[in-house]
């Protein structure tokens, strides 16, 4: 009986220990599959974050190639190709005066025509040449607006200190330009101006001061003509100052006529507005911008 109990207690322990021992096995099994399970999600991962990066990289590259491309196009515009025979700014700048010039040039302001010559401001990316009666048709002066591209052979010469292209001959290119003003306030009073000759420029925060008296002694804004000799139509010359110096300035009446914004703004100014100005840097025994434009300053 014993012995039977004995063999029965044996029984179960080895059915026990059997059953042991498939659990564990089952354990064992299942861990290997969790461990390539986690391996694969990691890749998983692995290969997303990849492409993320990949794509921010792109994303990067793109504005950085936009960028040189901008980049590219300025330095094409700052330093236009002239054709074969064409002097640059810099060589039409150290000829000798009363030599043959060749140039390429945008017309930017009609200055004046009479008797087939026409007088203009012109301009490319690097300086400003301003063309003294040139032979042109009144039909041809027509077609010459702000942009048109026009090839001027010709002469430099100087006139109390205004440099220009005389004796001139034209044709008409392929080719639009229109220059944005560039800022010279600063060079006011300083060598460094007349580099800018006949360019289109600005000035900014200026104060408008007395320009001479009227019949009864009292200090006025403007005057017509330079010494207030001349009347309605006629050029308008008004001072401006900035850091204690005085500067004349002039509405040029065949630039500007009676008719147009500036002329009358120029009307309207009081001693002591705050101004801003737009023009072309005309020189006559010293800088006499030719006013285009007068605002309240900013």
């Amino acid at each position: 009986m014993k012995r039977l109990t004995a063999l029965l207690m044996v029984s179960a322990l080895v059915v026990t220990c059997a059953g042991c021992g498939s659990d564990n096995g089952g354990a064992a099994e299942t861990a290997p599959a969790a461990e390539e399970t986690s391996t694969e999600d990691t890749a998983q991962e692995e290969t997303e974050a990849a492409e993320e990066t990949e794509a921010e990289a792109d994303a990067t590259a793109e504005p950085a190639e936009e960028e040189a491309v901008e980049t590219e196009e300025a330095a094409s515009t700052s330093a236009e190709e002239k054709s074969e025979g064409v002097m640059t700014y810099a060589e039409y700048a150290a000829a000798e005066l009363d030599t043959e010039v060749v140039v390429e040039t945008y017309v930017q302001a009609k200055q004046s025509w009479w008797e087939d010559k026409a007088t203009l401001y012109t301009q490319d990316q690097d300086g400003g040449y301003f063309i003294y009666e040139l032979p042109c048709s009144e039909e041809e002066y027509e077609k010459l607006t702000p942009g048109t591209k026009i090839k001027v052979t010709g002469y430099k010469a100087e006139w109390s200190g205004e440099v220009e292209i005389i004796d001139a001959t034209y044709e008409i290119e392929e080719g639009n330009y229109v220059a944005e003003p560039v800022d010279v306030t600063t060079y006011l009073g300083l060598d460094d101006l007349q580099e800018y000759q006949n360019r289109y420029v600005s000035f900014k925060g200026m104060t408008v001061e007395a320009a001479g008296q009227d019949d009864a002694g009292n200090d006025v804004p403007f005057l017509y003509k330079w010494d207030g000799s001349g009347q309605e139509g006629d050029d308008l010359y008004f001072n401006v100052s900035l850091d204690g110096a005085t500067y004349t300035f002039t509405v040029e009446s065949y630039l500007c006529d009676s008719s147009t914004d500036v002329y009358k703004a120029v009307k309207e100014l009081q001693i002591g507005d705050k101004i801003d100005m737009e023009g072309f840097l005309y020189w006559y025994e010293g800088a006499n911008p030719h006013i285009t434009s007068v605002n309240a300053a900013k």
